[in-house]
């Protein structure tokens, strides 16, 4: 595992010691995030720190990285069980001969916004003003690079117009947007919040809501969401079956719950220290949370067309959907 790779003090592990719990017979999973404090990948905060993982029999360690694409390379490495990133990664897995399964949805949206820098000479005030722009997302082959590009196209702007630039998360895209030496990004809640209530951004593309989602993407659409290998899977049922019980539990918290309850429970620098700014972004975000960890109708359909709409790689109709995704876990966990 690369040294980049960043041990969360949110494990499961750690809560469990809070607690005064027990984990000597608990079976021990590797998770990883690419990101950890984004509120899209809050269930998995919300199911260490709420002790779900515990219940479930489990001793989870959560990693983080910058970019769901590592995340990526480091479930087919196999040094994690579970990666916690954008359902596309298992269609272009798929498309490179990886078999992997999205098992559990978090996010009915895809939890983006395309901001624009307030702190360049000419800001912009939609993708079609980005002529010669430079474009932040947070890696090459991470679904900001996909959907940067693909807003980019449906704008008309051919790939030779403007220039991608990998920043990471957080503070390496906020640098750059404040410092306006990118005229635009692609960036999750809460930076992009915190961006625009300093006034150092403007958005022209909302991806964060289910709404923004279907308007940008052209139909119902799926972001966070808990995939591994298949056949981990298949050699797992019963580890896999507890992890996803304990994930929806955490959509159900996330369900029941107000923003400022939620609040409590998270880690102080999650929220920094502009609460009321978290605050609203969390309230934001929370309908886009899925209920119940199932992958919507017609969503799988849409996140291949834009994926095929930007990489000549992925071709529909050699894709099988099928494979890259079940309900049969999420359905268990919500059956009496």
């Amino acid at each position: 595992m690369p040294p980049l790779v960043r041990f969360i003090a949110i494990a499961a592990t750690v809560c469990a010691m809070l607690l005064g719990a027990p984990l000597a017979h608990a079976r021990k999973l590797t998770l990883m995030t690419g990101g950890v404090s984004k509120i899209i990948y809050l269930p998995v905060t919300l199911a260490a720190r709420l002790g779900y993982f515990r219940d479930e029999g489990l001793d989870v360690d959560v990693l983080s990285e910058p970019a769901g694409v590592d995340t990526a390379t480091e479930l087919i490495a196999g040094a994690i069980q579970g990666a916690v990133g954008f359902y596309d990664h298992t269609i272009d897995l798929q498309s490179r001969g990886q078999d992997v399964q999205a098992i559990v949805v978090l996010g009915l949206s895809a939890g983006l916004a395309e901001l624009a820098s307030t702190r360049v000479a000419k800001p912009a005030h939609s993708m079609s003003d980005l002529q010669g722009g430079r474009l932040g997302v947070t890696g090459f082959g991470a679904s900001t690079y996909f959907l940067s590009r693909y807003l980019a196209q449906q704008a008309s702007l051919p790939d030779n117009a403007y220039t991608i630039v990998a920043l990471g998360p957080d503070n390496g895209f906020a640098d750059a947007m404040t410092k306006g030496s990118i005229d635009a990004g692609m960036i999750e809640e809460p930076t992009a919040s915190r961006l625009l209530a300093t006034g150092d951004a403007r958005v022209i593309a909302d991806m964060r809501t289910i709404e923004g989602a279907r308007a940008a993407l052209g139909g119902p659409y799926v972001g966070a969401c808990l995939y591994a290998q298949r056949k981990w899977i298949d050699a797992n049922p019963d580890a896999t079956r507890r992890l996803v019980r304990a994930m929806v539990r955490a959509l159900a918290f996330i369900g029941s719950h107000s923003a400022s309850e939620i609040m409590a429970v998270l880690p102080p620098d999650f929220v920094g220290q502009n609460k009321p700014v978290y605050l609203q972004a969390l309230t934001d975000t929370m309908p886009s949370f899925s209920r119940d960890g199932r992958m919507p109708e017609h969503a799988p359909q849409t996140v291949l067309g834009v994926l095929a709409a930007v990489d000549p790689s992925i071709v529909p109709r050699h894709v099988d959907l099928s494979r890259t995704y079940t309900n049969r876990f999420a359905d268990a966990a919500r059956a009496p």
